[in-house]
């Protein structure tokens, strides 16, 4: 069969209408002499690599108060950026330059090779000419065999985000200082990082990128502790109308296991979405790799808005401790009886 016949899967034609959109969008504002630019998140890596997200968009100015500082944002400043699909960036690390190329919704997630010291470190990120933005990304140790992976919503912070109005609401309407963090999740996942130095923590979201700016300064301002962030793209995929959460965090958790296969994971997440079937899952592809699984259990009014709770699994026959709490000093209190937390 030669190279010509085989036929090319046919997009989404709201994939197309969407990537008109953005291309009609991006020219009129390069009309009026705007320019794209790049906002980097946190990614990761290990010895001789690294995992470098970002975002390429043209992104109007931030208002500013009369005392000069930021004004707070809404949810929905935070989707009217304009992504630069395809965008070539240069990523500057070790004194080397790698070209690195934008999906198709701006999107950067790339692996580049690079000899970095363990922990939190720099490097810069490009485009179209501007000039470099710094980066970092947390170095895993080879000797390290501890990590952190969590979920953010209505698991660090309260969003009840499975019901559609609810989560529009929280994402374009909600001032982001209104929103509320998980009683002692925070003080949890700082206790956890500080009895294991050199590990990682992960946040996996179903989240869009469009809001990664506003959670980093959400958990800044809440104390959390840093760690990559990886969340996912709301728009419509080449075959479907919207992308799968539940896939999202599948396949970052079994790149994961591929990227550290002998480091073991702390999972935490809620029963108000797919979290524990997620876990359970990877954890039976991948007992080994599974420290633990650590549930928030929703209050019924937040499992209400959620869309209802998970149904409850006997988890008893598992290879690694599952524990359930309603805040974080609740599952501080089940990790510490399990041995995953000193006392």
């Amino acid at each position: 069969m030669s190279e010509d016949s085989v036929a090319k899967p046919r997009i989404h034609w709201f994939a197309r209408l969407e990537h008109r959109l953005h291309a009609w969008r991006e020219r009129w504002a390069r009309r009026r002499g705007r320019s794209a630019t790049i906002l980097p998140f946190p990614g990761y890596g290990g010895t001789g690599w690294v995992r470098v997200v970002g975002r390429v968009l043209i992104v109007p100015p931030r208002r500013r108060t009369e005392n000069g500082e930021y004004a707070s944002v809404r949810g929905w400043r935070s989707f009217v950026g304009i992504p630069i699909g395809f965008a070539k960036a240069q990523v500057t690390i070790c004194g080397q330059t790698h070209e690195v190329i934008a999906d198709r919704g701006g999107v950067i997630d790339a692996v580049i090779p690079a000899e970095l010291a363990p922990g939190w470190q720099s490097f810069t990120m490009s485009v179209e000419g501007q000039e470099p933005v710094d980066a970092t990304a947390f170095i895993v140790a080879d000797d390290v065999g501890f990590g952190v992976l969590s979920d953010i919503d209505d698991t660090v912070m309260v969003t009840a985000l499975p019901r559609p109005f609810v989560a529009a609401w929280n994402s374009f309407v909600i001032d982001e200082h209104a929103r509320q963090p998980v009683p002692g999740m925070a003080v949890l996942l700082d206790q956890l990082i500080q009895q294991n130095p050199g590990s990682p923590i992960i946040y996996v979201s179903t989240g869009a990128w469009n809001v990664a700016p506003t959670l980093t300064r959400f958990m800044s301002r809440h104390l959390f502790p840093s760690g990559a962030m990886l969340l996912t793209d709301w728009g419509p995929t080449h075959d479907r109308w919207f992308r799968s959460g539940r896939e999202h965090k599948l396949t970052n958790l079994r790149r994961i296991a591929t990227e550290f296969p002998h480091m073991k994971w702390l999972l935490i997440g809620d029963d108000g979405q797919h979290d524990e079937a997620i876990y359970g899952e990877f954890m039976q592809e991948h007992p080994e790799l599974v420290a633990g699984v650590a549930i928030r259990q929703l209050s019924t009014a937040e499992a209400m808005l959620a869309g209802g709770r998970a149904a409850s699994d006997d988890h008893s026959d598992l290879t690694a401790p599952w524990v359930a709490a309603s805040d974080g000093a609740g599952l501080r209190e089940r990790l510490t009886d399990v041995g995953i937390l000193r006392s």
